[in-house]
């Protein structure tokens, strides 16, 4: 469909193997029609930037590119952002 064009994109930076990174995905999992859910592992030479920045800190999420929280999902500001993006699209 069309949206899928506007739809806001959710960064989860993590690394193999991150217990944390899996369980914050199960706790999007409901919201996961409304953003699309790109991962970007941390210890691909490619990413060593990402890695230097947050080795200590994963998952770390970003929304649109921008920094969003770190270590757990904090589902109120997760929601909160995603509802300002959706109007914005509207």
């Amino acid at each position: 469909c069309s949206t899928s064009a506007n739809m806001p994109v959710l960064t989860l930076f993590t690394k193999k193997p991150c217990p944390l990174c899996d369980e914050a995905k199960e706790v999007l999992d409901p919201y996961k029609r409304r953003f699309i859910l790109q991962e970007v592992d941390i210890t691909l030479p490619e990413n060593s930037a990402w890695y230097d920045k947050y080795k200590y800190d994963i998952p770390v999420f970003h929304l649109n590119g921008k920094f969003l929280m770190k270590h757990r999902v904090d589902i109120q500001k997760f929601e909160d952002q995603l509802r300002k993006l959706e109007l914005q699209n509207d």
